[in-house]
């Protein structure tokens, strides 16, 4: 960073400032929990021969929030993975069920923006296909902020709800799914081979979320990879220039995603290992009828407080995953 010729890369400038800026972080966390348990264990043995109830109290406050930090550190630093500190790009997809499970994807869109706000992440909208009479057919979001995509991966997969549908007359219970596909945002230093022939780009209106500005131009972007027949969309920006180049990153985050996953699954088959895909393999349900719990099906931790979930309170749920996967 103290080299004259450090700017004249601003891209790879601003990564080597981030990634110093993280280091930094995490030297300082450290430090901050090395004191923290320093204090503690002076705060024990004041404790142990004073024998106060009110140094007591303190005692177990002071350990309640020196754990905490040490739990969030510990979890920092299992995101070490190649692209955990990425940015994440997430899609939500309705399941079969029309309206009832179009509107459980819009849920869980709010209950993303929710989390995302929680952790200081900033949230864009990078496509939006609203539903027939509520809910959306499909959302593409980025979610911007360091260690995004590592947090946010634990989120793959199918999302399963049980509820009174609203929308049923006779009131009777409902059970919906719905598909969050999760990628790392990836800049122009991962090299990833799109040949212009294999493209099918396709230009149309936006169609901007309730009450939002609708584009009156041609300014959305449909970009068709051929080979591997995968889709991405783009209507975030005003100009199509730009939605295009953004598209494009999504696209070559699709693909690079794709050539991970086969490389996993082929690894999995070596190991003997089976992993079933599909609308009955959820990782997680949300239960609000007959009672109120919110179970991952992956650790087993559970949640009866149900709103809290759907209001982004999502970190026992994610800390666990990541926790099991090192744990393997």
């Amino acid at each position: 960073m103290t080299e004259p010729n450090f700017w004249d890369d601003q891209q790879n400038a601003q990564k080597v400032i981030n990634e110093s800026n993280s280091l930094k972080e995490l030297v300082q966390n450290f430090d901050h929990n090395e004191e923290a348990l320093e204090n503690l264990e002076v705060s024990f043995e004041l404790v142990k021969e004073e024998n106060d109830e009110e140094l007591f109290e303190d005692l177990k406050d002071q350990l309640k929030s020196v754990s905490a930090d040490l739990n969030q550190f510990e979890l920092n630093i299992l995101l070490s993975e190649p692209y955990d500190q990425n940015n994440a790009i997430i899609e939500i997809h309705p399941g079969a069920g029309g309206t009832e499970s179009q509107d459980w994807a819009e849920m869980l869109l709010r209950m993303y923006k929710r989390y995302a706000e929680r952790k200081g992440f900033k949230v864009e909208t990078l496509d939006y296909l609203p539903g027939d009479e509520a809910g959306v057919k499909s959302v593409t979001l980025l979610i911007q902020g360091h260690n995004a995509y590592g947090y946010i991966k634990a989120e793959k997969g199918v999302h399963r709800l049980v509820r009174i549908s609203p929308f049923d007359s006779s009131g009777r219970r409902h059970t919906s799914f719905a598909s969050l596909d999760v990628m790392p945002e990836f800049n122009d230093d991962v090299e990833i081979d799109v040949k212009a022939e294999d493209l099918k780009v396709d230009t149309y209106r936006a169609s901007g979320a309730g009450g939002q500005h609708v584009n009156t131009t041609d300014s959305a972007v449909r970009i068709t990879h051929v080979p591997t027949n995968t889709i991405v969309t783009c209507q975030s920006e005003r100009s199509q220039i730009k939605n295009r180049e953004k598209a494009m990153k999504m696209l070559k985050s699709k693909l690079y995603q794709q050539e991970i996953e086969k490389q996993q699954q082929e690894l999995d088959e070596i190991r003997g290992e089976q992993k079933e895909i599909g609308w009955g393999s959820q990782i997680r349900s949300y239960v609000f009828h007959p009672y109120n719990m919110v179970k991952d099906h992956r650790t087993n931790v559970e949640n009866g407080n149900t709103q809290a979930v759907m209001d982004g309170e999502l970190d026992p749920f994610i800390d666990a995953y990541l926790r099991s996967k090192v744990d393997g």
